[in-house]
C-alpha cells in the first residue's frame, strides 16, 4: 500500500498535466552526467581542443607546414648544388666561389622551384587531377587496382615532361639567368635572350630532362603530397648540379652568345 501510494504520487503530476516534452521528461529517470558526457566525447572527440592539439603536435613539421618546408629545401639545395659543382668540378676554393652565379640558383630555387612549382603541382594538380590525394594514400597493391588514379598519375607525368619542363621550366631558368648576368634591365630582353640560349641548347637539355624526370615523376606523383615536393627537390639537387655544370657559368665580358657548355669544352 505504501509503495502504491508513493507511485501514484509520483505519476500524478504526469497525469494532471497535458503531455509535453517537458512533462514527459520528468517522468523518466535521467542518465548520469558522466555517461552522457562520455558518449558526447566519443562522438565529438574531434571537437575537443586538447585532442586537436595533440593530433597537431604528433605531426611532423613537413606535415604541418608543407609549403614552408619544401620552400626551404628548394632554396637551400639549389644553392648547395651550385657550390658543390664550383668546388668539386671547377676546383675553386671557397674564397673564389662565384656568388653572382650562385645567386642565379638561389633566386630560381626560391621563386620558381619553391614557389611556382608548389602552386602548380600541389594546388593546381589537385584541381585538375581530382584522384591525386586519394591515390597517394593507397598502398601499392591498391594503387594497381585503382584505374582512375593511375590514369591521373600518368596524365601528371605527361604534363610535367611535355608541358611544364620544356615550356615553363627551361625558359624561366634561362630568363632568370639573364636577370642576374645580363647587361640590360629590360624584361623583354631577359625573356628574348634567355629563350634564344634555350633554343640553342634544347636538344641536349630536353634529352637529359626526359631521361631523369620521366621515371622520377612516376614515383613522385604516387607519394603523399607533403612528401612529394621535398622528394622532387632532393632529386633536383643532382639535376641542379648538372644544370650548374653545363649552363651555370657566367660569360665574361666580350663573350656574349657563348653558352656554358662551350666554355667547359674549351677547358
Amino acid at each position: 500500500m505504501i509503495a502504491a501510494s508513493a507511485l501514484s504520487r509520483r505519476l500524478l503530476p504526469c497525469r494532471s498535466q497535458p503531455p509535453s516534452l517537458l512533462s514527459l521528461s520528468s517522468c523518466f529517470p535521467r542518465y548520469p552526467r558522466g555517461v552522457r558526457r562520455t558518449n558526447a566525447n566519443a562522438k565529438n572527440g574531434a571537437d575537443n581542443p586538447k585532442s586537436v592539439a595533440s593530433d597537431a603536435s604528433s605531426k611532423s613539421f613537413a606535415e604541418r607546414n608543407p609549403f614552408l618546408f619544401q620552400l626551404g629545401v628548394a632554396t637551400t639545395k639549389t644553392s648547395a648544388a651550385d657550390i658543390m659543382v664550383q668546388v668539386v668540378v671547377d676546383r675553386r676554393n671557397f674564397d673564389d666561389i662565384d656568388y653572382k652565379r650562385n645567386a642565379i640558383f638561389v633566386v630560381f630555387g626560391f621563386a620558381y622551384l619553391g614557389g611556382f612549382q608548389y602552386w602548380l603541382m600541389v594546388n593546381q594538380f589537385s584541381k585538375w587531377f581530382p584522384t591525386r590525394q586519394r591515390f597517394a594514400k593507397l598502398s601499392l597493391s591498391e594503387k594497381l587496382k585503382d584505374r582512375a588514379g593511375m590514369i591521373d598519375a600518368a596524365r601528371m607525368v605527361a604534363f610535367d615532361v611535355f608541358v611544364h619542363l620544356p615550356l615553363l621550366y627551361f625558359p624561366s631558368y634561362y630568363a632568370c639567368k639573364e636577370i642576374v648576368t645580363g647587361e640590360t634591365w629590360n624584361p623583354i630582353d631577359w625573356v628574348r635572350n634567355g629563350c634564344e640560349k634555350y633554343w640553342n641548347n634544347k636538344e641536349e637539355d630536353l634529352t637529359a630532362m626526359i631521361r631523369l624526370w620521366g621515371p622520377v615523376d612516376c614515383i613522385q606523383f604516387s607519394m603523399p603530397i607533403h612528401y612529394s615536393m621535398p622528394f622532387r627537390h632532393i632529386v633536383s639537387f643532382f639535376w641542379t648540379a648538372y644544370i650548374s655544370f653545363t649552363r651555370g657559368a657566367v660569360a665574361k665580358a666580350g663573350e656574349e652568345g657563348e653558352v656554358a657548355s662551350d666554355e667547359i669544352k674549351k677547358l
